[in-house]
């Protein structure tokens, strides 16, 4: 490398002695063996400078948690932002030009990281892989994840660097009014070189999630990996504008869980620019019909999506629920018996055991078989205290379920009711939860599904 020549080049210029003058090998006065050593020890110090200058500082790797440490085997990974969320709820309608009276609240946030930590909450702690910077949101966030006992050593703390950020500011209702992301950091630090130095623990996980908050590079590097070890991948969309990112790694994603318009993105990334398209359904009050409108309108995206090698779907519709899209063959983890049962997942065992469509029992797993199923699971009514993070419980809630031993219906299911938690919680992750609760709401949810395509 041109720096590494020029290194080189000046220790030519300044040569360091390597060791100093002996009374046998130099006849001095010992002023003269004085300055000999000043010189030496100024040659250094100018070699040091040079060094200093011309060959980058590499980051600081922060040790791992010991106390927290994963035990040993296979553990899921996940890749990702973490973000300090900054959440301000006005007590009055918000006004634009002026302040109106609220709560302002700092909570860990980024689509990664709260999907670690459901999952970690719902007792399968996984490996996080992401990045901060060296500044008081990055001190907050990592503070917290150590006293919430989960392993720092995936997380990359960088010098002079923002430590990624969204301010999000509600209405009334807890929708979203108005938001602002500030998160370069995951693109610019994030980068394939710090993923490659968790290649044995990505090639033995279970499965491994990545959010599109990484850029295309880092993406194209895990997938590499997975798919070189035949570790499944769930794709986390992030946004409308990111979901794209899903296009040159689509052929190595096993599942990906968008909303209504992610889909629609996504599939146009994948094909014509607005080949797809989606129009909302005015308010209707009728469930049934709602969901086989947007059936209607979303099949032909979910169908190609299967065509370009993605295995299996779970288009989230808000308080409509979930559709699962897959083929009949779908297996999705790739060493389900080796993961470790978990006490959490042993109680939502025991609960579901036997629950399946009220209508007929389904196997995903027939070996042979071509068709193509799609399901409804509904989601519960809830109390809204705040919608941010409901999403990433659904995820960390289906993974989760999982490695616990749980099939992909059974799964979806407490995923959709991790989710309600999360609905009536202020935080983005609950403080805690309750087996018996999520159990209860899988159940219900398991029993009211519907399977509405098979061909």
């Amino acid at each position: 490398a041109p720096q590494t020549y020029l290194c080189n080049f000046i220790v030519q210029l300044f040569p360091i002695p390597r060791s100093l003058p002996t009374a046998r090998n130099f006849i001095s006065t010992p002023s003269a063996v004085t300055m000999t050593d000043a010189a030496a020890s100024s040659s250094r110090r100018r070699m040091e400078a040079v060094r200093r200058h011309l060959l980058p500082r590499p980051p600081p790797v922060l040790s791992l948690n010991q106390l927290s440490a994963p035990e040993a085997g296979q553990i899921p990974v996940i890749i990702g932002g973490m973000v300090l969320d900054i959440h301000a709820k006005p007590s009055v309608p918000p006004h634009p030009g002026t302040t109106v009276p609220g709560m302002v609240k700092y909570i860990g946030g980024g689509v990664a990281r709260n999907i670690a930590e459901c999952m970690a909450k719902l007792g399968t702690q996984p490996l996080m892989i992401s990045v901060i910077g060296d500044d008081m949101a990055g001190d907050f966030l990592l503070k917290y994840w150590r006293l919430a006992g989960l392993c720092t050593d995936g997380i990359l703390q960088v010098p002079d660097v923002t430590t990624p950020v969204v301010s999000n500011v509600f209405d009334g209702n807890g929708e979203l009014f108005a938001g602002v992301a500030s998160v370069q950091a995951v693109e610019t630090f994030l980068t394939p070189s710090w993923i490659y130095q968790f290649y044995r623990r990505i090639s033995t996980a279970p499965l491994l999630m990545l959010d599109a908050n990484l850029s295309p590079e880092s993406l194209q590097a895990a997938c590499k990996i997975a798919y070189e070890s035949g570790v499944p991948v769930l794709f986390e969309p992030v946004s409308v504008v990111k979901s794209s990112r899903i296009a040159p790694i689509a052929e190595h994603i096993t599942c990906t869980s968008p909303n209504e318009i992610e889909l629609i993105a996504m599939a146009n990334a994948l094909s014509t620019p607005g080949k797809y398209n989606f129009v909302k359904l005015e308010q209707c009050n009728n469930k049934a019909e709602s969901v086989d409108y947007l059936f209607e309108m979303l099949s032909p995206a979910m169908f190609f999506l299967l065509e370009k090698g993605i295995k299996l779907l779970l288009v989230t519709l808000g308080s409509n629920g979930v559709f699962i899209c897959c083929r009949e063959h779908v297996n999705f983890m790739k060493d389900q018996k080796s993961c470790k049962v978990t006490p959490f997942s042993t109680r939502l065992l025991e609960k579901l055991e036997g629950c399946s469509l009220s209508s007929m029992p389904v196997n995903l797993s027939r070996e042979g078989s071509s068709r193509t199923r799609v399901f409804h699971l509904p989601a519960t009514s809830a109390s809204v205290a705040s919608l941010t993070g409901a999403g990433d419980c659904l995820v960390g809630g289906f993974l989760s379920s999982l490695c616990g031993g749980l099939d992909i219906m059974q799964s979806v299911a407490v995923g959709i009711a991790v989710a309600k938690a999360s609905v009536e919680s202020e935080a983005n992750i609950p403080a805690n939860f309750s087996a018996a609760s999520i159990a209860d709401e899988a159940r219900r949810t398991l029993l009211s599904a519907r399977h509405i395509w098979c061909q």
